[in-house]
């Protein structure tokens, strides 16, 4: 039998184990192993690529750090704080609380940079919240999963780090340059969310209040000044991302130790009121304890078990790709369409549809060694393409049939996958407008670069 034939029927065979809920990595790892097979490639490849990528991947150790981070600041109560300033600041508009929760994601996401995280920590605080406040459950848990995709674009972004690594980029500059798109991102999705709100008449408006506002400020104050940490840091050189996320997950131990028994010292009801709280409770964080800290690691290490394991067998897949010539065939049909501006969107509708059926880390991994050469030969600038792709990549997360968000969301507020789909439609509409702004506009990308 002919190896293209073989090649084909091994395909559709992995696609049939997909559809039916076999994990991205087994998929992505059966394909590879039958390729290989077929093509005279050595397996021992597949180990060795297992080997080296995490050997000499010492950017590539920020992705465990700042994963455990994320989980530190939830179980730390510090990511609580951070949403009770977003509400206060933005809870006096029609739809304030779910404007809230987006702008708290994006602040979650300043520390965290993980999607999922940032779904699964902001929708479990605030979809009860927002129900309560006579919001439809479809749209708070909508609203939660479409505030997850900055997860990945404002800095620290785990995908920025995979995607410097596969690119030889500088992930500093990937970081900064993630700032504004992830910026306008969330005040997209805010507008989108105002818009639903005011049409439906949801939500439940407090007064503005400069004593609650501040107050709340203090209380995230801890938050704020590891977002600081982190950006101080990267952006004047002074460590590098692998070095700011663990001078973060230091930080957030430290200050879970101490917060604990200073709270409990202090705190007499953790449900009153905001501005029934003084000031010296809002000083401290709930924290956490010794005995604690296990379970946090080994939660983020799962995480961790998952995302490692495909970067290296996709970085195996690659390979195989070159052997089959599928980086000549991409890009003599992206080339074949034009010049710029055509390269360009013919490269965002790829990263869209592929986004539609796969999770950002493969379309990064298998996609990103294709397209960014392709896009720097019609004179895209190597870090514009980037935040153009992952802005695409982030899209993906919230658009059927794949779109990890949605799942996360419907997991954690128990509201159907399917229910969730017509409320997602404005974030999609948003996102996709805020994209294309990006992509027509290398500025707000580069414009914070030094020597730019």
């Amino acid at each position: 039998m002919a190896d293209g034939t073989l090649i084909t029927l091994i395909s559709i065979g992995v696609t049939l184990l997909f559809m039916l809920g076999t994990p991205v990595l087994l998929v992505i790892f059966y394909w590879t192993v039958g390729c290989s097979l077929v093509l005279g490639l050595q397996l021992d490849n597949t180990g060795n690529e297992l080997l080296n990528t995490f050997n000499k991947g010492f950017a590539l150790l920020a992705m465990p750090l700042f994963i455990l981070t994320g989980d530190l600041i939830n179980v730390s109560g510090i990511a609580k704080r951070l949403s009770d300033f977003a509400y206060a600041c933005l809870g006096w508009l029609r739809g304030g609380l779910a404007m809230a929760a987006i702008g708290a994601c994006g602040l979650f996401a300043a520390i965290s940079g993980s999607n999922s995280a940032t779904t699964a920590t902001i929708g479990s605080m605030l979809h009860p919240e927002m129900v309560k406040g006579g919001y439809d459950e479809r749209f708070s848990a909508a609203t939660a999963a479409a505030g997850g995709t900055v997860g990945i674009i404002i800095p620290p972004s785990i995908i920025f780090i995979v995607y410097g690594f596969l690119m030889n980029l500088p992930i500093s500059d990937l970081f900064v340059a993630g700032i504004i798109p992830g910026a306008l991102m969330v005040f997209g999705m805010q507008f989108a969310a105002w818009i639903i709100c005011r049409l439906n008449g949801w939500g439940v408006l407090i007064p503005l209040q400069l004593n609650r506002v501040l107050k709340t400020a203090f209380g995230a104050w801890l938050g704020f000044f590891a977002i600081g940490l982190v950006l101080w840091g990267i952006y004047t050189g002074k460590f590098s991302p692998t070095e700011a996320a663990g001078v973060t997950v230091g930080f957030c131990i430290i200050v879970g130790l101490i917060c604990y028994p200073l709270n409990k010292m202090m705190a007499r009801d953790a449900d009153r009121d905001v501005n029934d709280k003084g000031y010296s409770e809002m000083f401290v964080v709930e924290g956490f304890t010794i005995p604690q800290i296990p379970s946090i690691v080994v939660r983020s290490a799962q995480i961790t078990g998952i995302l490692a394991p495909l970067i290296a067998i996709s970085i195996a897949m690659q390979q195989v790709l070159s052997a089959l010539g599928a980086q000549e065939i991409i890009g003599n049909f992206v080339t074949g369409m034009g010049g710029y501006h055509a390269v360009l969107f013919t490269s965002m509708v790829i990263v869209f549809f592929s986004g539609m059926i796969l999770e950002s880390l493969p379309v990064t991994i298998i996609l990103a060694p294709i397209l960014a050469p392709i896009a720097a030969s019609v004179g895209i600038d190597p870090i514009h393409f980037s935040v153009i792709f992952l802005v695409g990549a982030s899209i993906g997360f919230i658009t059927p049939p794949y779109g990890l968000n949605l799942y996360v969301a419907s997991g954690v507020t128990g509201v159907p996958y399917f229910k969730l789909l017509r409320y997602i439609v404005p974030y999609l509409v948003a996102l996709i407008s805020v994209w294309v702004i990006v992509a027509l506009t290398p500025d707000l990308a580069l414009m914070l670069l030094p020597e730019r």
